[in-house]
């Protein structure tokens, strides 16, 4: 992927972030070749002068240390689980104190509003783990003669992500983290002397845990520095998005607001496997009774170029569809990405026209999703 160009001079400008939260770890490891986005009101590091290509086969190859925007929604009370099964289309009751999920919540006309990780914490606290969005003001909307509370504990997350994952991990936390900690299991453990919330989890397809920041109680350049110190050994590099974006394509990951967004049904998408229709009631479950079936999300690998947010896809003359997001791929040598097609329907086995913003194009190959690994064995070896 190539680095971000620099504007002209006459192009730069000031900005007010106004409430856009800085991590507690970007002192850790910013430089002046960081650039910052925002996702969920908070900045990540969108590039930070790193050779993503080096950076994703660390991924691949040792870990990579993320600082990641995700952000945590809790919800707690005597009602929590019966809220949850209102907001959320999947079974809660089935979820386990120190587990998680991924589920998602739709809106009322069946659309897809947010997908996530839903932690049990305790019998009757969660904690909900969003992307991009704003779950929490979806949750104050729709609390009406329920006793939970709604709160923002202020964690910030890392990802330690690649097959060296579990060694750091585990020295990290003095063996605390060790092999019995099962795919999506989760618990409150002392790595370097504090209290953090350690999930086996992440959005590379890899091997890797999320560390769960206890908001004011962390002391977070503290806490980096300790997982510096345990990964020296075992080749672990600070990564940016980018490189963890190429991984989550490749693995079939999508992201909520641009792979998909409340104009698609779970169906739409290739998510009806999270949705329980047999459940009782919850937010678009009527909807989703009455929903047209068919799929509209699917991927394409095209050897000659990589495609990107926006560029066409063409079946003929007609344009058929649009990428959602796209990246080159160093271990397929391939551009891949994700098209969201304008009709649902068998479109997995076609070859079909790319079209970029730029004026290239180029045949590209449409399948399902993930490019491989597809029974998903590399994030649970053991």
């Amino acid at each position: 992927m190539s680095a971000v160009p620099v504007p002209p001079a006459q192009n730069y400008f000031k900005i007010y972030a106004g409430s856009t939260e800085l991590s507690p770890f970007h002192g850790c490891y910013a430089t002046e070749d960081t650039v910052l986005r925002t996702c969920a009101g908070r900045f990540f590091v969108h590039d930070n002068g790193d050779d993503t290509v080096a950076t994703y086969w660390a991924l691949r190859k040792q870990a990579v240390l993320y600082d990641v925007p995700e952000r945590p929604v809790e919800i707690s009370g005597p009602d929590a689980l019966v809220f949850l099964e209102k907001i959320f289309a999947r079974q809660i009751s089935s979820l386990m104190v120190g587990r998680g999920y991924y589920t998602l919540a739709c809106t009322h006309s069946g659309g897809l509003f947010m997908d996530g990780i839903l932690f049990r914490l305790g019998e009757t606290r969660f904690w909900f783990v969003q992307p991009d969005g704003d779950m929490h003001t979806w949750f104050l909307a729709h609390n009406t003669g329920f006793d939970v509370t709604i709160s923002d504990p202020k964690s910030r997350v890392l990802q330690l992500q690649g097959p060296a994952s579990f060694a750091i991990i585990n020295a990290a936390s003095d063996g605390a983290v060790d092999r019995e900690m099962g795919y999506f299991h989760a618990g409150f453990f002392d790595i370097g002397g504090q209290e953090v919330y350690v999930s086996r989890t992440g959005w590379t397809g890899e091997l890797g845990y999320e560390i769960y920041t206890q908001g004011a109680a962390t002391d977070g350049p503290r806490l980096w520095e300790h997982f510096v110190t345990s990964g020296r050994d075992h080749g672990m590099i600070i990564g940016a998005m980018q490189s963890m974006n190429i991984r989550r394509i490749e693995a079939g990951i999508l992201d909520s607001g641009s792979d998909f967004d409340t104009s698609m049904t779970p169906f739409e998408a290739g998510l009806e496997r999270f949705i329980d229709l047999e459940k009782d009631c919850f937010i678009g479950r009527e909807a989703l009774l009455n929903a047209k079936r068919g799929k509209r999300l699917y991927g394409l690998i095209c050897k000659d170029l990589a495609p990107r947010s926006g560029d066409a896809i063409f079946a003929g003359n007609a344009q058929v569809g649009v990428v959602t997001t796209g990246a080159q791929s160093p271990f397929l040598a391939a551009g891949i990405g994700y098209v969201r097609f304008d009709e649902a329907g068998t479109w997995s086995g076609k070859r079909l026209l790319l079209r970029t913003s730029g004026g290239g194009q180029a045949e590209c190959d449409i399948l399902e999703p993930p490019f491989y690994d597809r029974d998903k064995q590399a994030p649970k070896p053991f």
